[in-house]
């Protein structure tokens, strides 16, 4: 039997409530602990390309990448501008995810109608794709047309050449068809409340989407977001992430349309989740964090002593996790302190249990070419002059 292995990464998020610019010295510590990647997220708050940049300026080896960036918030040739530009100045460092975000941020905060959300994101990546490929962008799509064709536009390729014409794509997925999609057109997927015990259930649209292009999970990237809370008592550090799974499962939609309700729905615990969302949507917080049920917060994070952290570890290996992206989640905002600690703990318990992997990049290649040179802060940086 082959022995599962596993990378880590960090993912930041996004800032909540203030200005979190404290958290972004952790990147440069992850890559010191041997992480592969750093992930940022963004909602109608910051932005993630911003922070990407700001840490690809401080950090030289770990990959960054985008937990997502929103499909409704850019077009594709702007996303492919985008991640062109964050590919060049990284090195070949950058980790394209993508996802739709949900109804309500997508109409109502970036004016873009949320039907199709399937149809719109295989498109969109298309799109990004050819873009990448300095392609001159024709497109008869139903739901992108390039050039508009009652106008003076032209078809314009990118004018730059990016490390890589092929930057991998994660897409971020909760239903079915969604997986099924991401296992075709994807490079990776990055799940919301992965759950080992209702892990294979999800992995058949995925793999039934990988089937599709002759591929299959060898070389595929499942990265999970998982809260990650340590502690010598798991179910003390389990109270951290109520907020967090509370937000989510209660407020990321509305009464009909929250995806994460419903994937708690598919996972069994739909009584529980639905009690927790009319609690939230009825402005009782306190209330919907303390319905939110246990066993639903161990079953997707990372609680308790190293040793605990170490075979839950082991268990989302083996249900088919590739990179953990760990969250190290505390009281309001996690402080760098305390999620310091966390990244230390988080290293040693994969250590522990002999799972991490030697290669930090999941079948993603180093740009022809790249090597080291001196960083302006006496660090060195990935650079192609191909």
């Amino acid at each position: 039997m082959t022995v599962p292995t596993l990378r880590l990464g960090l993912n930041l998020g996004y800032w909540v409530g203030g200005n979190d610019a404290s958290n972004l010295p952790l990147a440069s510590l992850a890559e010191d602990l041997g992480y592969s990647a750093v992930w940022v997220s963004e909602a109608y708050g910051s932005d993630a390309v911003s922070l990407l940049s700001w840490i690809a300026s401080r950090t030289s080896r770990i990959d960054i990448g985008s937990a997502v960036l929103q499909i409704p918030a850019r077009s594709p040739a702007m996303t492919a501008m985008t991640a062109a530009t964050l590919d060049t100045l990284s090195g070949g460092r950058l980790r394209l995810g993508l996802g739709v975000s949900g109804p309500q941020v997508s109409e109502g905060w970036h004016g873009v109608r949320f039907g199709s959300p399937l149809g719109r994101t295989r498109e969109y990546v298309d799109l990004v794709r050819r873009a990448l490929r300095r392609e001159p962008l024709e497109y008869a799509g139903r739901h992108f047309t390039l050039p508009l064709p009652d106008g003076p536009g032209k078809a314009l390729a990118l004018t730059i050449r990016p490390p890589r014409e092929r930057i991998p794509v994660y897409l971020a997925a909760l239903g079915p068809g969604n997986l099924e999609l991401a296992g075709e057109i994807a490079d990776g997927w990055l799940p919301v409340f992965f759950s080992p015990a209702h892990a294979a259930r999800q992995l058949e649209p995925l793999k039934a989407g990988l089937a599709k292009s002759g591929r299959t999970l060898d070389g595929f990237d499942i990265a999970p977001g998982v809260p990650l809370v340590t502690g010598a008592d798991w179910r003390a550090c389990a109270r951290r992430v109520r907020g967090y799974a509370a937000l989510y499962l209660g407020g990321m939609g509305g009464r009909e349309d929250n995806h994460y309700t419903q994937l708690a729905e598919r996972m069994g615990f739909g009584a529980e989740a639905r009690a927790v969302q009319e609690r939230f949507l009825a402005g009782d917080y306190p209330g919907a964090m303390a319905a939110v049920p246990l066993e639903f917060l161990d079953a997707t994070s990372l609680l308790g002593p190293r040793e605990r952290i170490a075979e839950r570890m082991t268990a989302f290996a083996e249900a088919g996790a590739t990179t953990l992206n760990v969250m190290p989640v505390g009281p309001g905002l996690p402080g760098p302190d305390r999620a310091a600690g966390a990244l230390r703990i988080a290293v040693e318990a994969a250590e522990l249990a002999g799972l991490l992997a030697s290669d930090p990049r999941p079948g993603i290649p180093r740009p022809q070419g790249a090597h080291e040179v001196p960083h302006s802060q006496g660090e060195t940086r990935t650079h192609d002059h191909a």
